[in-house]
């Protein structure tokens, strides 16, 4: 979690809030299912609060229309001259009687669930490229928004290893592939992918300099789609609007 904060003024005390950036919807869940609901969390911030002090925690992510409030007071502090632990606050949150819990856990099954009145729809993309400049340049460009009226989530991998420890525990829209990789292959996810019953449907786009060879190795693993590097990130974005509206692939 990432976290801003601002202060307010109010007539008896200051009220500070704490913005809590999340990367995407799962994060979130997962941090309510883990800590939110056990009625307090901790906070990662610099900023030198008092114990007992107000705070009021606004949890967010890019594509939450509406940010979610929760209010809450400092119970302890960690500052620097801590020996372990990362600074920040651990906070109680004070308005969990009388029903809010109740309605804060339905706010976030519909998060979890995607339901558009609460979360604005995106594409979330699983990006596996092991060289960081050309990994940086897809995934700034995926999330520019200047290809599509989409709004797209990239997630990044830089080997097969970890891309398909993502794949057990988050869930994802398309799949984008290098066919080179360190640790396990391309082929080899693509391959494992096929065989688990929960992504063998998943598009797959697969990428690479390595012309017909690379090619089709990437198309008998089951990939979708292949891409020649250097590729445009248009072509990446007409490819998954292609698999996602089910239109015929390679």
């Amino acid at each position: 979690m990432a976290e801003d904060d601002k202060r307010k003024s109010g007539q008896d005390r200051q009220v500070l809030a704490l913005v809590v950036e999340y990367e995407g919807p799962e994060e979130l869940c997962r941090d309510y299912t883990e800590n939110l609901s056990s009625g307090g969390t901790f906070v990662h911030t610099d900023r030198a609060l008092a114990v007992d002090e107000l705070v009021s925690l606004q949890l967010s992510f890019p594509r939450l229309l509406t940010p979610l409030k929760i209010s809450g007071v400092v119970r302890w502090v960690r500052t620097l001259g801590d020996s372990e632990g990362e600074v920040g606050v651990g906070i109680e949150f004070t308005d969990f009687a009388g029903g809010a819990r109740e309605e804060l856990e339905k706010v976030i099954e519909h998060i979890s669930a995607s339901d558009p009145d609460y979360v604005q729809p995106g594409i979330k993309v699983l990006l596996v490229e092991d060289n960081p400049h050309v990994a940086a340049l897809i995934r700034d460009g995926l999330r520019s928004g200047r290809y599509s009226d989409v709004d797209v989530e990239c997630v990044g991998a830089s080997d097969g290893r970890e891309a398909l420890r993502l794949l057990h525990t988050q869930n994802f829209d398309v799949l984008v592939i290098d066919v080179n990789l360190p640790v396990v292959d391309g082929p080899a996810v693509i391959t494992a992918l096929r065989e688990d019953d929960v992504h063998k449907t998943m598009p797959v786009i697969a990428v690479s300099a390595g012309g017909e060879v690379a090619r089709q190795e990437a198309m008998e693993a089951g990939a979708d789609f292949f891409l020649d590097k250097p590729m445009r990130l248009r072509e990446i974005f007409a490819t998954m609007h292609l698999l996602l509206d089910g239109q015929p692939t390679q």
